[in-house]
């Protein structure tokens, strides 16, 4: 800041105020003299400014000086109070409202207390405290009070109907706007909750260009917007955070990164708890490691979502490190039955004793899925008596319960059959599911895991019928289905003398990555490589090398794009074996062959240089210039030549 005038502070400081300079004003104040800083109209100045900079701690400590120094002016009780209830700081808030008995007050201290209450979870303290003012039927603050309520004992449909009356009131409200949205996700209405979201995010981007929404996405370098007042009002982090769980839970990923990315850019350290949170969900499939100190980090705040330890434990079970999620589980034992529900901590349970114990992690899965199939049969019997009587809205609910058991049903299931997927007793994972098919024949992700249960018992023309239809729903966006489903499907038409089929689906691919090239030069997609190498393997496997290795080497052109450390470790096993079978004498192939083997060779060798054949921390040579496909082809192509010499 520049040197600002003597008798000029006034003017300066609230014109910055004005503008909502919050920080510029807070520089100025806390450079001025003692004598000047610790007036009235300083602190005053200086406390509202830390509260609309989302700094609640300093807020409630000037507040509370400001408090001690003029005791006779209420209003600065309240706001300490308020400072310490925004800063989390729920008992001290606690005890600062009790604390302010002036008459005309009542109300506002009343509905401070509620909400103090709220945040501590002490619904009916805060239920009680609202109901003495349940005279004020056209306040639109009492209507959002109990809508708060209603949500947070999961009455989603009465909570929606008590922010839809506060909307009726007020007009449009973006806090508002989102908690109707947020009520609509939770009824699985996404539409409706779409819609809502998409509001709130065209009226940011037409009130509010400053904020830069979705200038990452488009690639442009923008500084951090701050966690200013505009963007708390706007509902702007919110709403993104929103749409991108909705896309998550829709299985459509990129779609929910480019939601995080959308929102208003901050620096990290700048980040919500929540935004953090559902960044870490977004990156576990491209960056586990990175989504794993998020979720870490937040668990060692004082206050974190309370998604964040189900969520972490849950994806160190997926990602098969138990002992790390038994660490958790004892460390965080305290609040595990606060924040983890009686599902999760069986399932969790059940998933780390696999590990020392399948039979009793069998056992103990079974009993689950026992209890979660009657809830499931109550249900469908409530549904169809619902419809016989014509009760939508029973009809409605017992849906919405239908749905969400059956959420919790398929995850027992897989941890079922996954226990002898592990141990390759196929049959045994196939009746698991068929147990199941009342409930789950609909189901996509559960029809997907019976076609490869039917693959790998090589009944390829009943996996067709498993993966054909998953298929064909996406065919029009064939990228976004899996690329081991995609090369599963060419296999098993291939097995069946289907080859034609084969041809078509694999053109197709091969079409939209060309499309998707020319759109984003600089995205890497995999998917034909891995058709092509999975073919390629299996046919290596049933000894027809000359077909399969042609196919491994179609799978890594262009070597720029797909030569990668996972593509090469598939391709040299291939390699490897048809060496090994030459050295055993079993297999005569032709020279031009031999060519063909030693060209593509050559060409990993050229573009390997920068590629690594494992992660560093597996090392195991302890010298890092030979990890990588340079050294690994030119070592392959010299064993080739020797077995030609000989």
């Amino acid at each position: 800041m520049s040197k600002i005038a003597d008798g000029n502070y006034t003017t300066v400081i609230y014109t910055l105020i004005k503008e909502k300079q919050y920080n510029d004003v807070i520089e100025i104040i806390n450079n001025m003299s003692d004598n000047n800083r610790n007036t009235r109209p300083g602190l005053s100045l200086l406390a509202y400014c830390y509260y609309y900079t989302d700094d609640f701690q300093n807020a409630s400590t000037i507040y509370e000086q400001l408090a001690a120094l003029w005791p006779q002016e209420v209003d600065y009780k309240l706001q300490h109070a308020q400072s310490l209830y925004s800063a989390g700081r729920y008992e001290d808030a606690l005890r600062a409202a009790n604390g302010i008995t002036a008459s005309g007050y009542e109300n506002k201290v009343r509905k401070l207390t509620a909400a103090i209450r709220y945040g501590m979870e002490d619904i009916a303290g805060a239920r009680s405290l609202l109901e003495t003012n349940s005279g004020l039927n056209d306040d639109p603050d009492t209507d959002i009070n109990y809508g708060c309520l209603l949500y947070k004992e999961n009455r989603y449909e009465e909570a929606l109907q008590k922010f839809l009356n506060a909307q009726t009131m007020l007009g449009y409200r973006p806090h508002l706007s989102y908690s109707v949205a947020l009520c609509y996700y939770k009824l699985k209405d996404f539409t409706s909750s779409l819609k809502h979201i998409g509001d709130i995010i065209d009226r940011g981007i037409r009130e509010h260009p400053e904020l830069g929404i979705g200038m990452t996405t488009e690639g442009i370098e923008v500084r951090s917007v701050g966690n200013t007042l505009t963007l708390h009002e706007s509902a702007l982090v919110e709403a993104f955070n929103l749409k991108a769980a909705i896309q998550f839970e829709k299985n459509d990923i990129d779609s929910a990164r480019e939601a995080m990315t959308d929102m208003p850019p901050r620096w990290e350290e700048e980040l919500d708890s929540v935004t953090l949170h559902n960044q870490a969900l977004c990156s576990m499939d491209m960056s586990p490691t990175q989504g794993f100190h998020k979720l870490q980090f937040l668990m060692q705040q004082s206050t974190y979502p309370q998604e964040t330890l189900q969520n972490l434990l849950i994806l160190y079970c997926k990602h098969g490190y138990h002992d790390l999620a038994s660490d958790v589980i004892s460390t965080y034992s305290p609040v595990k039955d606060k924040y983890l529900s009686n599902y999760i901590r069986e399932f969790v349970d059940a998933v780390i004793a696999q590990q020392t114990s399948p039979d009793e992690a069998y056992r103990k899965l079974d009993n689950m899925a026992n209890k979660l199939a009657d809830s499931l049969r109550k249900a469908t019997r409530s549904v169809q008596e619902s419809r016989e009587a014509r009760d939508d809205k029973r009809a409605k609910n017992a849906l919405l319960d239908y749905e969400n058991t059956l959420e919790k049903f398929i995850p027992v299931t897989m941890a079922q059959a996954k226990i002898y997927w592990d141990l390759e007793n196929y049959a045994q994972a196939e009746t698991i599911f068929y147990k199941s098919v009342e409930f789950c024949n609909e189901n996509d992700t559960w029809r997907l895991h019976v076609a490869h249960v039917l693959f790998m018992q090589e009944k390829f023309k009943e996996a067709i019928a498993f993966y054909e239809p998953i298929v064909k729903k996406n065919y029009n966006n064939i990228l976004s289905v899996s690329a081991i489903v995609l090369a599963n499907l060419c296999v098993s038409h291939i097995m069946t003398a289907q080859n034609e089929e084969a041809e078509e689906l694999m053109r197709k691919i091969e079409k939209e990555e060309e499309r998707l090239y020319y759109q984003e030069p600089e995205k890497k997609v995999f998917h034909l490589c891995i058709v092509n190498l999975v073919i390629g393997t299996l046919y290596c496997s049933k000894g027809n090398y000359e077909f399969g290795i042609s196919r491994v080497i179609k799978s890594l052109e262009p070597y720029n794009k797909k030569l990668g450390m996972d593509t090469w470790f598939y391709a040299k096993r291939c390699m490897l074996s048809l060496i090994e079978n030459m050295t055993k004498h079993i297999i005569v192939m032709r020279d031009s062959f031999y060519n063909e083997c030693l060209v593509f060779l050559n060409q990993c060798e050229f573009h390997g240089k920068e590629v690594a054949t494992m992660p560093e921390e597996e090392e195991s040579t302890g010298k890092k210039e030979l990890n990588n496909v340079t050294c690994e082809a030119r070592l392959l192509k010299s064993l080739i030549l020797r077995q030609l010499e000989y």
